[in-house]
């Protein structure tokens, strides 16, 4: 019996159709949060790299040293995968095929940044956390071009 009410209630009061691109409403989307990730990751990569070994012997700065390289590490490595996490969801539920004919090499660009999301988590290279921010700034430049808007790429640091 409820059934058929609530058939008749459709019938009598129809939902208009609606269709979607995403999975969210329009907007939701930004590579901004991938990029403040991966600005982290490159952060933390030049720390790691300049921080200075103790003296042998010096207990304490070992401690300190230990305890600062650990901390450095896992912020490096949770932000990477943040990154990696952001640019997979712009990736799968933002572009669609239609963004294919404007950028060729979408799929391959997403791919290469994901990889080396990877890379900076179990290895300490600038070279591949700088090639992280250039991966991110051309996905930005790929993104807001969808949008046909020039959002200005700009990095904290």
């Amino acid at each position: 019996m409820l059934k058929q009410t609530i058939s008749k209630l459709q019938t009598w009061f129809p939902a208009p159709e609606v269709s979607a691109h995403c999975d969210g409403p329009c907007g939701v989307y930004d590579p901004s949060s991938a990029r403040i990730a991966g600005e982290a990751v490159l952060s933390m990569t030049k720390k790691l790299v300049d921080l200075e070994l103790p003296a042998a012997g010096d207990k304490a700065a070992t401690i300190t040293y230990n305890n600062t390289f650990s901390r450095y590490t896992a912020i490096k490595e949770e932000q990477a995968q943040i990154a990696k996490d952001e640019l997979l969801i712009l990736w799968t539920d933002y572009f669609k095929p239609v963004h294919l004919e404007q950028f060729p090499d979408l799929h391959d660009t997403f791919w290469q940044a994901a990889k080396l999301c990877s890379a900076c988590k179990v290895e300490v290279s600038v070279q591949h956390a700088t090639e992280l921010m250039d991966a991110i700034q051309k996905i930005h430049n790929m993104f807001w071009a969808t949008k046909s808007r020039d959002i200005s790429w700009y990095t904290a640091s």
